[in-house]
C-alpha cells in the first residue's frame, strides 16, 4: 500500500511541476534578452517642471509593434500636468477647467500617449515620431525599431531631488501582452552634436523595461503549420481546431470563402477578425515544403497564408528553427537573417519580406500569401531525408508561437517503418503495462 501511494505521489508532484511551466511564458529562449526599453531623458528644467525626451526601443529580435501602433500609459505621482507634446499626443485632455488662458495639454492623471500618423507638419515632429505607432523588431530593421516624442511637464518639480518619475507604465502594442517595471534612475545619457563635436547630457534619466507574454494576449494560437514533401503525397495538413473551431464564438466570425467578399463590402466588422471557415480555423498558415533533392543541395519552398479577411500584415516576419540554418545558400524573395542566442549554435533565422515587394501580407483573397525558396547547403554529417528530418523544429509568426502537426503525422520516406505508435492496439498495450506496474 505505501509502494502505491508513494508512486501516486510521484505522478501528482510530476503533473504539478508539468502545471508550473505556464508561469515561464515571458522567457523567450530564442530571445532571452528581447525587451522593450522605455527611456524617459530629462533635457531642461522649466518655471514648474521641465521637458523631457521619451524615446521607445525595441530591443526584441523577431517582434514588432504593427498597426494601430503602441499606447504608452502611466500615473502621476504627483500633480503633473502635460503641457504640451511634440511627436505625439495624449488621447484625452481631462479636466483643464482651474487653469485660466491656455489650458494644459492634458490634465489626467493617467494619461495615455499615442505617435502621430505620417504626414504630420515638421513644426509637430522630432526624430524618430510620427510613424502611427509602428515599430520594427531589432532584427528586421534596427533604424525603425525605435520611437520617439517630446514632452513638456508642469507641477512636477525642478530638481533631480524634487521630481518624481512616473508609476505604474502600461504598454499596448496595440494590444495587451506587455508587463512594465518601475522607472529605475540610471546613468544620464549623453548627446552628441551634428558635428559630433560637442557632447551634452540629460538632467536625469529614467528607465522602464517591458517584457512580452504570449499568455497574457492571448490562450489560443494565431498561427498553424502544414507540411509536404516531393517524396510523399502526403500533405499534412495544420491540426484540426489548431486556433479554435468553428463552433467556437471565441474563435471569431467565420464565413465561406465565396460570401466573404459580400460581407466584406458592407462594411460591417472591419475591426474584428472575419477568417475564412477552415479545420484548423487560424488567421494564419506557414506551409513548410521538401521541393527538391540535388547532390550538394536541398531545397525548400515556404508559403505563407492569410486567412482574416480583415486583416493586412505590414512588416511581418517568420522564426524558424532547423539545424541546416548553420549553412543557408540563398533566399530568392524573402530577406534573411540569423538569429544566434546562444553561442556555437546557428539552427534559427528569421525571414521577412523585401521592402515595397511582399513586406506587407495583404487580407484573405487571391492576393492573400507570400512565398519563397530556400536554399541549403547539404552537410554530411546530419542530412537526411528520414525521420522528418528536412521539417522545421518551431515556427513563429509576428512572435508568436505557431501549432505544428504531431511529429508521427510527418511525410515519411516510402520505404520507412510503419508508424506502429499510432496504433490503437499499442496504446492500449502501453496503458494496460502501466496499470499493471501501478497495482
Amino acid at each position: 500500500m505505501k509502494i502505491l501511494l508513494s508512486k501516486f505521489s510521484v505522478l501528482f508532484l510530476f503533473l504539478l511541476s508539468w502545471t508550473s511551466f505556464t508561469t515561464t511564458e515571458a522567457y523567450d529562449a530564442l530571445d532571452p534578452t528581447g525587451n522593450i526599453t522605455i527611456k524617459w531623458d530629462i533635457l531642461s528644467w522649466t518655471p514648474d517642471g521641465y521637458v523631457a525626451r521619451v524615446t521607445i526601443f525595441n530591443y526584441q529580435q523577431y517582434r514588432h509593434i504593427e498597426s494601430p501602433g503602441w499606447q504608452l500609459g502611466w500615473t502621476w505621482l504627483k500633480k503633473e500636468v502635460i503641457w504640451n507634446m511634440v511627436g505625439a499626443q495624449a488621447t484625452e485632455q481631462g479636466d483643464c477647467s482651474k487653469f485660466k488662458g491656455d489650458p494644459p495639454h492634458c490634465c489626467k492623471k493617467t494619461p495615455t500617449v499615442v505617435d502621430l500618423l505620417p504626414g504630420t507638419p515638421y513644426n509637430h515632429q522630432i526624430s524618430n515620431c510620427c510613424r502611427g505607432g509602428v515599430v520594427s523588431a531589432w532584427a528586421q530593421d534596427s533604424a525603425t525599431a525605435v520611437s520617439a516624442f517630446q514632452i513638456s511637464v508642469g507641477q512636477s518639480g525642478t530638481t533631480n531631488t524634487t521630481v518624481r518619475a512616473p508609476r505604474n507604465i502600461t504598454l499596448k502594442a496595440p494590444g495587451p501582452g506587455y508587463t512594465c517595471g518601475p522607472a529605475k534612475t540610471v546613468a544620464p545619457t549623453k548627446f552628441f552634436s551634428d558635428d559630433k563635436r560637442r557632447k551634452t547630457q540629460a538632467m536625469l534619466t529614467w528607465n522602464m523595461t517591458c517584457t512580452y507574454s504570449q499568455f497574457l494576449v492571448k490562450k489560443s494560437p494565431t498561427c498553424c503549420v502544414s507540411l509536404s514533401s516531393f517524396y510523399n503525397e502526403t500533405i499534412v495538413p495544420c491540426p484540426t481546431c489548431s486556433c479554435g473551431c468553428q463552433n467556437n464564438s471565441q474563435t471569431g466570425t467565420c464565413v465561406n470563402q465565396k460570401i466573404a467578399s459580400v460581407i466584406q463590402a458592407s462594411g460591417k466588422n472591419n475591426h474584428q477578425p472575419l477568417l475564412q471557415c477552415t479545420q484548423h480555423m487560424c488567421p494564419i498558415r506557414v506551409h513548410w515544403h521538401v521541393k527538391t533533392n540535388y547532390k550538394e543541395y536541398w531545397r525548400v519552398k515556404v508559403a505563407i497564408t492569410n486567412f482574416n479577411y480583415n486583416m493586412n500584415y505590414s512588416l511581418w516576419n517568420m522564426v524558424a528553427q532547423h539545424p541546416n540554418f548553420d549553412n543557408v545558400t540563398k533566399l530568392f524573395s524573402f530577406n534573411y537573417k540569423p538569429l544566434s542566442p546562444y553561442a556555437g549554435i546557428n539552427d534559427t533565422a528569421i525571414l521577412w519580406g523585401i521592402k515595397f515587394y511582399n513586406d506587407m501580407l495583404s487580407q484573405a483573397g487571391p492576393l492573400g500569401n507570400v512565398q519563397s525558396e530556400i536554399l541549403f547547403r547539404k552537410s554530411p554529417s546530419k542530412f537526411t531525408l528520414d525521420k522528418g528530418w528536412a521539417f522545421p523544429r518551431r515556427i513563429y509568426f509576428n512572435g508568436d508561437n505557431c501549432v505544428m502537426p504531431p511529429p508521427d503525422s510527418y511525410p515519411w520516406l516510402p520505404n520507412a517503418t510503419p508508424k506502429l505508435a499510432t496504433s490503437p492496439f499499442i496504446v492500449l498495450l502501453i496503458t494496460f503495462f502501466s496499470v499493471l506496474i501501478l497495482m
